[in-house]
């Protein structure tokens, strides 16, 4: 993620700001550009101190405090690059339901700002039918016995359970399911890996690589799901994986490897932003100094990306040590895990 400031006041901004709480002027998101941008009306649109000449309005979904991203005011859509590919949201009259919402679309969002910075194809569902990407935002039935609402991909349609966007039934469901890590980012970060699989490797001829290091995906993925869930992940999977559920199914294995590299590029972007460097004094050679002084979206090879994350997440983790809460990242890349970061890195800049 970018760091931000008001074109006004030159204050810093949050990417999901809405209004400068310096100067006072509205704020928009132009995806084209990626820029966060001080609006002032213009009649009935708005013109942005960011793109001068251009005229724009909001998404539809700022009316319900879901979106802060904008359209070019002569656009014939309601919708922005993001909210498009929504095909169900839950029932927003409900105030829990509203207010989840909000949450998932926060999420959703910085997903789709990762994806637009690596220019991978997404389609929307009116613009292919049959394999474009689209959401669904799904709240449990009232009644007790009723089906319940699973997160999951199918064929380019991504639905996310609304308890998810529940801190409290969300932490409930890590702990039950021995998970070191969830969230909705990484929810969204790891059911698009599914979509991009399909998209770049089955549909893109690259099947035998994938295969090479991530295993055979025609096995049967319901009997190895269902053997992971039984007996969990095999003793060493620490060597060969980049998380525990990994290990289930090669398609889980890609999808994981996926969003644990979106984790590290759009990580990496931030620090870049702040200037964050780590020089431990402790150290004995320099195999924990890192800066990062290049584009991680733009990176050629996974190695600069590796060299500056993991002395950078070691001190994110002492940070977050400091403040009596768990690592923000808890895991350990073995060279088979990097190797297979690496090969989601060849393949978003292959397209």
């Amino acid at each position: 993620m970018k760091l931000f400031k008001c074109q006004s006041c030159q204050q810093i901004l949050y990417f999901e700001n809405t209004v400068c709480e310096k100067c006072g002027h509205r704020l928009g998101y132009i995806p084209e550009t990626a820029i966060l941008s001080a609006l002032e009306p213009d009649g009935a649109a708005w013109r942005a101190l960011a793109a001068p000449g251009g005229s724009f309005r909001f998404c539809a979904n700022a009316d319900q405090a879901a979106c802060n991203w904008l359209i070019e005011a002569a656009s014939p859509e309601s919708f922005c690059l993001s909210c498009r590919h929504n095909r169900m949201i839950p029932d927003v009259t409900l105030p829990a339901n509203h207010a989840a919402w909000q949450k998932i679309e926060i999420a959703k969002h910085r997903l789709f700002y990762s994806l637009r910075r690596l220019r991978l194809p997404m389609p929307t569902r009116a613009e292919d039918p049959e394999e474009g990407l689209a959401f669904d935002f799904l709240a449990e039935l009232p009644h007790a016995d009723g089906p319940r609402v699973m997160t999951g991909h199918d064929n380019g349609l991504i639905t996310i359970a609304l308890a998810e966007a529940d801190d409290a039934a969300r932490e409930q469901r890590r702990v039950a399911m021995h998970e070191p890590y969830r969230t909705l980012l990484g929810h969204f970060r790891h059911e698009t890996g599914h979509y991009f699989w399909d998209r770049l490797v089955r549909d893109r001829d690259r099947l035998e690589a994938c295969r090479a290091l991530f295993g055979d995906d025609r096995q049967d993925y319901g009997q190895a799901l269902q053997a992971y869930y039984a007996n969990g992940a095999p003793a060493d999977w620490q060597q060969r994986f980049v998380s525990a559920y990994a290990a289930s199914h090669p398609w889980e294995d890609f999808a994981e490897t996926w969003a644990h590299y979106l984790h590290i590029v759009d990580t990496l972007e931030i620090a870049r932003a702040f200037g964050l460097s780590t020089h431990p004094g402790l150290a004995r050679g320099d195999e924990l100094d890192a800066s990062v002084d290049f584009d991680p979206y733009r990176a050629a090879g996974m190695a600069p990306l590796i060299d500056s994350w993991l002395p950078l997440s070691l001190a994110l983790n002492s940070l977050n040590r400091a403040m009596g809460q768990s690592d923000l990242y808890p895991f350990v890349l073995s060279a088979p895990a990097i190797a297979k970061l690496g090969f989601v890195n060849d393949l978003v800049h292959a397209t």
